[in-house]
């Protein structure tokens, strides 16, 4: 059996997290806003959370 190659694997996520900050500065740069991964990082990461439907009262006036 073969054995794990960290080295590997951490020269990948440090690859994948430099190209993740280039990007952000270039968005930066350009004037973008930053919306995008707040939006992403706001939805439901548990599968029961995403099935869970959201319920929203109509607003009625109260009777006098």
């Amino acid at each position: 059996m073969a054995t794990p190659n960290y080295g590997y694997e951490k020269r990948q996520r440090e690859l994948a997290k430099k190209a993740k900050k280039q990007e952000k500065l270039k968005r930066k740069a350009d004037g973008l806003p930053d919306e995008v991964e707040d939006a992403e990082d706001a939805a439901p990461t548990h599968p029961a959370d995403a099935l869970q439907p959201v319920v929203q009262t109509p607003n009625t006036p109260s009777a006098p």
